[in-house]
């Protein structure tokens, strides 16, 4: 399953940075009830509940989807407060049912009812939805309230899991993968379920019996090769050292800080010091590095993280440095001081890192690898089994149609897309919309035609065609990828358009006179042109020639010999002949 980063800068404080510092965040696509109702939530490892913001919710944000309607929902289930299911053990007596709370240590919280529906992740993954328990929010806060994601999935340990669910019903094997792209290429993969580690995966114990969170036993930390001067008791404080994926950057005890930003600052050389994006924040940035990640070696020395049994984890710069977000060819250290004992190690650290979480076997494995190209290093799996057909049959949206075999090409791709805004307003906005569209998906705005626009219950649904360039048609493996984008909500549309949704497409076949249109079809109407040109030019040359000669000889009399006439006849006949 494919992740989408997000970056949240100016105008947002995020887990306590300052306004100037990027906050990433990685979200996956989920889709909850019957028929399906699509949303994003932070892979958080750190978590473990899955919630998302409910119709009936009185203090929610402005998030990227429109929130869940268990109305909507024929598969949705409460969980009442006498419930097997009321894990929590609360109950919200208004309504008769199990409710659950968070609190998270930068103090925003979460909190609503239990219910119990159909969760899957999509066409592109093999784990077919599956009845699981999750959160409807009534009421969130900080940076929950403010972030754009829709929710959190709670990947730690805990029965409220995703992952201990989904073990429990024997849907996956006790195993799950995350790889986070680089720094200048965001996104990434996740893996619900074993896979084969890779012969130079590194891995790290991690004690379940310790805490809910996935703790690591870290021993030092080594710079240019050179160990901290710091005892290994110092990564032990409190909860040790905890893998957190929903965290963006690193937090290191107060000693363990301070040996790190003296031994990176130790090795720079000529890069100046220069104020961190937030002035009244004491980052720690340097200049004079330049604007390729990929060179950043050149500049910072490698770090390498120990853990027990002398296993050694590397970290290349863009695992410990942020871009400045002010200042072009500067960077700033992802490691701050915890005012906890405990060591947090966010997402910045196994950046271009394929992390796999062995729970079976109490382990955590790391290798570094290029996260973009993750499935190339994996093994072949068989192709995908045909999904299952959609649950309730009388529902208004449709899943995708399938495609045909790749080698089929189609003429043009009718899309079927649900709206959230206004009516009116997006009937006034259709060259807006075109034009959105076109950018987005790097194509001219003649390409897109809307063929209707219609009011659907609170929603509005816009029928478009798109066309191929005019010398060309669309592969079924380039329809299918356009529409995927639109499926994982890639193209972004302007906020006046609402949250959007694919409810379903199709290629459509070639137009009978698509001919007309194509290379050869052309260079021949061009060569018939040519042909008609040159044809008309010597028919009027032929026209000049003669009237010239005819009105140059008007009035002259022209006598001839007639007998050396017919000899000139007959010996030209004879030489004709002869020849």
């Amino acid at each position: 399953m494919v992740l989408h980063d997000d970056l949240l800068t100016k105008g947002l404080e995020i887990k306590l940075m300052s306004s100037g510092v990027p906050i990433i965040y990685y979200t996956s696509r989920v889709f909850i009830g019957t028929p399906a109702q699509e949303f994003a939530l932070i892979v958080d490892t750190g978590s473990t509940v899955t919630y998302v913001p409910c119709s009936s919710c009185t203090h929610c944000g402005h998030h990227q989807d429109p929130r869940f309607k268990p109305d909507n929902s024929s598969s949705y289930q409460t969980v009442s407060c006498n419930s097997p299911d009321c894990i929590t053990k609360m109950c919200d007596a208004r309504v008769h049912q199990c409710k659950y709370e968070r609190v998270y240590a930068e103090m925003s919280s979460s909190k609503g009812v239990l219910g119990k529906d159909l969760l899957g992740f999509g066409n592109g993954s093999r784990l077919q939805p599956h009845p699981l328990l999750f959160g409807c929010e009534t009421a969130e806060t900080g940076d929950l309230y403010l972030q754009h994601a829709d929710g959190i999935m709670g990947l730690g340990r805990g029965p409220l899991s995703i992952v201990d669910q989904l073990v429990g019903t024997g849907a996956m094997e006790d195993s799950f993968s995350l790889c986070y792209g680089g720094m200048d290429e965001g996104g990434g993969s996740m893996v619900l379920g074993a896979i084969p580690p890779p012969p130079a995966m590194v891995f790290a114990k991690s004690d379940p019996n310790r805490s809910n969170y996935y703790n690591l036993e870290l021993s030092e930390i080594q710079v240019q090769g050179v160990s901290l001067n710091v005892p290994s008791e110092v990564f032990n404080g409190r909860l040790g050292t905890v893998l957190d994926s929903g965290t963006t950057y690193a937090y290191l005890p107060d000693k363990a800080f301070d040996a790190f930003k003296d031994a990176i600052t130790q090795q720079l050389g000529s890069l100046q010091a220069v104020p961190g994006p937030d002035p009244s924040y004491p980052d720690v940035c340097f200049a004079g590095a330049g604007s390729d990640s990929k060179a950043l070696g050149k500049h910072f020395p490698p770090v390498d993280f120990v853990f027990s049994g002398n296993q050694k984890v590397f970290l290349a710069p863009e695992n410990y440095l942020f871009k400045h977000t002010k200042v072009p060819g500067a960077y700033c250290l992802g490691f701050f001081k915890n005012q906890d004992a405990t060591t947090l190690l966010g997402g910045i650290v196994v950046r271009n890192t394929l992390v796999t979480y062995d729970r079976a076997n109490h382990q955590i494995g790391f290798f570094k690898t290029n996260c973009t190209n993750l499935w190339s290093i994996l093994p072949a799996e068989p192709p995908l089994a045909p999904p299952p057909p959609p649950v309730n049959e009388s529902s208004p949206i449709e899943s995708p149609a399938s495609l045909p075999e790749d080698k089929q090409d189609f003429g043009s791709i009718e899309l079927l897309i649900e709206l959230d805004g206004n009516f009116t307003t997006i009937l006034n906005q259709t060259l807006l919309f075109k034009s959105s569209m076109a950018s987005e998906l790097a194509i001219s705005s003649s390409q897109i035609s809307i063929e209707d626009i219609k009011e659907d219950g609170e929603h509005v649904v816009v029928r478009c065609i798109i066309s191929p360039a005019s010398s060309q048609l669309f592969s079924s493996s380039a329809a299918k990828a356009l529409a995927a984008r639109l499926e994982d909500h890639t193209v972004k549309l302007p906020e006046i358009f609402g949250a959007y949704r694919l409810r379903s497409w199709k290629g459509l076949p070639p137009s009978k006179w698509a001919w007309i249109h194509s290379d050869r079809a052309k260079m021949g109407a061009m060569i018939a042109i040519l042909v008609g040109v040159v044809v008309l030019l010597a028919v009027i040359a032929s026209l000049v020639y003669w009237y010239f000669f005819k009105y140059r000889n008007r009035g002259q009399i022209k006598y001839e010999n007639l007998e050396v006439a017919e000899t000139n006849e007959e010996e030209t006949w004879i030489g004709d002949e002869q020849l």
